[in-house]
């Protein structure tokens, strides 16, 4: 559907068909899926963030809340404190691309 997209909507459309292809029929993971989902599918992010308390603070939320579901809006908002917070992010911004 996106051939003719955007690299940035192509990236959101990837992160829309993992987290769909991983949630159940009601669009949801439950927080173990959720804190699973996160470890494989974004562990170059999240390496080395295990000792930053934010980190363990959005973890420990995960691990303490196993009843709660997270819906696709919940989930980027994870992402987006992850990848705010990852010493990667800041090796990204020192990349320069050619335009």
């Amino acid at each position: 559907a996106l051939r003719q997209g955007s690299d940035l909507e192509k990236a959101f459309a990837t992160v829309a068909l993992v987290y769909n292809n991983n949630a159940d029929s009601k669009g949801k993971l439950s927080r173990a899926e959720t804190k699973s989902l996160l470890q494989t599918q974004f562990w170059h992010f999240i390496q080395g963030q295990e000792n930053k308390p934010k980190y363990q603070e959005i973890i420990s939320d995960l691990d303490e809340e196993p009843e709660n579901k997270t819906d696709f809006e919940d989930f980027m908002m994870i992402l987006v404190m992850l990848t705010l917070m990852s010493d990667l992010l800041q090796e990204i911004k020192n990349v320069k691309t050619s335009k």
